[in-house]
């Protein structure tokens, strides 16, 4: 494009701003005499025509970059012109700086010199091949390098100051929700047909969460919902199989975690396809403009999105306009997808992602290098996100955050009509696809000679279902008669399959017994399938009436793995006996004695608080509250670069009154600004063979790896009384520790590696410890 066509074209563009602008004045006077605007979502003008003083100021902020695109263009003509040759004067006389706050400078400008041309996002930002053009971009289009001291710095227009956030009240209606969430898919009307069932205990929860709360200021939060693993992009597997028997475990954990969001009284938006998310993350600018009524402005605005939002190119540098949502929760696929489109700038907003992870990611998983060094292969991790963004359907580690999902509650009268109409000799396998059924002849047998056996087990209708002739079979059943055959069973029976979903704890909640199989041996990613290329080895999850420790197995970096013990281990280890049962199916006598125990056995309905609607709200509004992952940490010193003048202040810690362990001291004067509260800390010395999970569990505490930095010193080791010959800092997820044999400790290099799980029989862990309130085991007593 000529000098003479590209100045027209961009004066046209001004024109045409200037005419926007005035037509927008008018109608933001029209506006000011309605009351259009009223509603929760009024800070999202996407959803209806609403041309406000916002608007103005985005288009003027339009116009200013139309303006800097002009004399980008500029640039670019001139530099075409020169025919390549090298700017006159300092411009071609940069050196790359050699600033020790900016390591990866001299890498990115060898990366800049050798493909700058690979990606035409570059030249828009100005970089023509010469070394100042990189420099520049380095540092102050990206974050590489430092500013070079010779660059004109204009005074910036003094802003005004930010505008008071909305604040978050509780929601009294789901029916906006059920707009947000939208159609089109099978998966979408499950969780819609969900968030109405459980409507008014959301509702009941909130008004006395709202109570607990008396009043407490909230920010609203604008969160994007996007949902990887619905998209088409990622397959869907899910959506076509909620009508035959698929699972339904994510859907039915999102539909919560949708619900609570919206009931906290935030602003969200939900997406389920890639070019949803393009046209949010990436493209908001178009469609915010099209969706104020101004389609005739629609295409210009095409063009002006890829100049003024999303650099032109393959993604390659940042986004050039800032990120509209606070927190972005999404998935595994969701998390890929983002960082496909968004390019250098999903490094730059990827603190505000929370990842719903079914299973969980252990840090030794999660930390590329690490991982890749140590032989921690996984088909899910290397994100190098802080773990606690992780978060899982049953709290498996603490070193995710656990999110949970809700159960229906029953109040007293269901509670006295349940138990009695409960049907002794009733029982549901829990199993919804056929395969689960296979090779299970021998235990349903036994079971037949005791009980009735039903089913829900789809199949196709021109074909008979394939189980037993003796099991009455039910078919796939919505979810209310589901509720309806559990309230009259006895006996809710697993199978071995599927691991962790949430049917074992709505049977509990409705009063059943719940029998499942201890796995001999256990399942891990080294001896089973479906593990296999998870991120997690799930060390803690042996039942406490096993002998303890010894069915471990090495794993690539030589510390000992726990397995999983049982189909479900939150029921074996968080709720027990009478309502959970978990025996060895090989022993046939050990099986038919617990069905006669079970049948004789009266329980009452049972739900874990941190699985109602309120326990989930209070969990969720905890997090948003305190979790920030945007704040940097310190990084614990080298000891290359540890000098006397930069020792570290007297420990806060000190000995507890009976000397066993460390607690925060009240003499330390200082508290920091903490989430969980430091004075909630207790620091636990592991015994050799034990995960810091389990040492804080032996005490009825929970391991909080945030704490972790706390305990990283050298002086810890001395005011526990233990013996370091020597003192290193290594990357490896089981420091800080001590190898007692021969005296040597060991601090703790990277602090993504802090980690709850692991053990290793050579080493004792120092293990930060805390306490939990009653039925809520995320959140510490004074966490609220």
């Amino acid at each position: 494009m000529g000098a003479l066509e590209s100045r027209g074209l961009l004066r046209r563009m001004s024109d045409m701003l200037e005419m926007l602008m005035k037509r927008m004045d008018i109608l933001a006077r029209l506006e000011n005499s309605t009351d259009f605007h009223k509603g929760d979502e009024a800070r999202f003008p996407l959803d209806r025509f609403q041309p406000a003083a916002g608007l103005m100021e985005r288009i003027q902020a339009i116009a200013q970059n139309v303006s800097d695109i002009a004399i980008k263009v500029d640039q670019i003509l001139r530099n075409s012109l020169l025919n390549g040759k090298v700017m006159e004067g300092r411009r071609d006389q940069c050196e790359v700086p050699r600033d020790p706050k900016y390591p990866d400078c001299a890498g990115k400008v060898e990366w800049m010199r050798a493909r700058w041309t690979s990606d035409p996002c570059y030249a828009f930002f100005g970089v023509d091949g010469t070394e100042c053009s990189f420099l520049i971009y380095l540092s102050e289009v990206e974050w590489f390098c430092p500013p070079l001291p010779w660059r004109n710095r204009t005074v910036a227009v003094p802003s005004l100051p930010p505008k008071p956030r909305a604040q978050a009240a509780f929601r009294r209606d789901l029916a906006r929700l059920l707009e947000l969430i939208g159609t089109g898919k099978e998966s979408l009307s499950f969780m819609k047909k969900r968030i109405r069932h459980l409507a008014q205990q959301w509702l009941r929860a909130a008004r006395r969460l709202e109570q607990k709360l008396a009043g407490r200021q909230r920010d609203q939060k604008h969160i994007l919902i996007h949902i990887g693993f619905l998209t088409e992009e990622s397959g869907d597997v899910f959506s076509p199989r909620v009508l035959k028997g698929g699972p339904l475990g994510e859907m039915v954990q999102w539909a919560d975690i949708l619900a609570a969001l919206f009931m906290l009284g935030h602003s969200l938006r939900v997406t389920v396809s890639l070019k949803e998310l393009q046209r949010w993350v990436l493209g908001y600018i178009e469609v915010w403009v099209e969706a104020a009524g101004l389609k005739r402005l629609g295409r210009l605005f095409a063009h002006l999105t890829g100049l003024l939002g999303v650099p032109p190119g393959r993604g390659n540098c940042p986004l050039t306009s800032p990120l509209p949502f606070d927190l972005i929760y999404t998935d595994y696929h969701g998390l890929q997808q983002m960082k496909q489109h968004m390019g250098l700038s999903f490094k730059k907003y990827r603190c505000r992602v929370r990842v719903i992870d079914t299973f969980g990611t252990e840090p030794a998983y999660n930390h590329e290098e690490y991982a890749t060094l140590r032989g921690y292969r996984t088909n899910w991790g290397y994100w190098n996100l802080q773990p606690t963004q992780f978060m899982t359907m049953f709290p498996h580690t603490p070193d995710n955050s656990f999110m949970g999902f809700v159960s229906e509650e029953l109040n007293q009268t269901e509670r006295q009509l349940i138990k009695a109409n409960k049907v002794s000799s009733m029982a549901v396998v829990y199993g919804k696809e056929a395969s689960i059924w296979k090779g299970k002849e021998k235990f349903l047998a036994i079971l037949n000679k005791y009980m009735e056996i039903h089913g829900t087990v789809y199949y196709e209708t021109q074909r008979p279902p394939e189980v037993p002739a003796f099991v009455k079979n039910h078919g796939l059943l919505p979810q209310h008669e589901f509720q309806q055959l559990l309230r009259k069973a006895k006996l809710f029976i697993g199978f071995g399959f599927p691991y962790e979903g949430p049917a074992p704890l709505e049977a509990i909640a409705n009063g059943c017994v719940f029998l499942q199989a201890r796995f001999n041996p256990p399942h891990s990613s080294l001896n089973h399938e479906f593990f296999r290329g998870k991120p997690t080895s799930r060390e803690a999850t042996v039942s406490r009436k096993q002998q303890p420790f010894q069915q471990g197995l090495q794993d690539p970096a030589g510390t000992t793995v726990f397995q999983v013990s049982s189909q479900h281990p939150y029921a074996e280890d968080f709720i027990g006996k009478p309502h959970v049962w978990t025996v060895d199916y090989n022993n046939s006598e050990e099986f038919e004695a617990a069905i006669k125990t079970i049948m004789r056995t009266q329980v009452d309905p049972y739900l874990p608080y941190e699985y109602t609607c309120e326990g989930m709200l209070e969990r969720i509004h905890a997090y948003i509250q305190h979790q920030d992952f945007c704040t940097t940490s310190s990084v614990p010193p080298s000891p290359k670069t540890k000098s006397p003048a930069m020792q570290s202040p007297p420990s806060p810690l000190a000995l507890s009154p009976n000397s066993t362990h460390l607690v925060w001291s009240p003499r330390a004067g200082w508290a920091p600004q903490a989430w969980p509260p430091v004075a909630s800390l207790q620091v636990w010395v592991s015994e050799p063979q034990h995960t810091c999970t389990q040492t804080c569990r032996r005490r009825g505490l929970v391991c909080e790896p945030t704490f972790f930095r706390f305990l990283n010193k050298e002086e810890v080791f001395l005011q526990l009384s233990i013996v370091c010959d020597s003192t290193e800092y290594e990357m490896n997820h089981l420091y800080p520790a001590v190898a007692e044999n021969v005296h040597e400790c060991y601090l703790q290099k990277e602090p993504l590696l802090f980690s709850c799980a692991g053990y290793n029989p050579k080493y004792r862990r120092l293990c930060p410890c805390r306490d939990f309130r009653r039925g809520q085991v995320a959140l510490c007593r004074d966490c609220l």
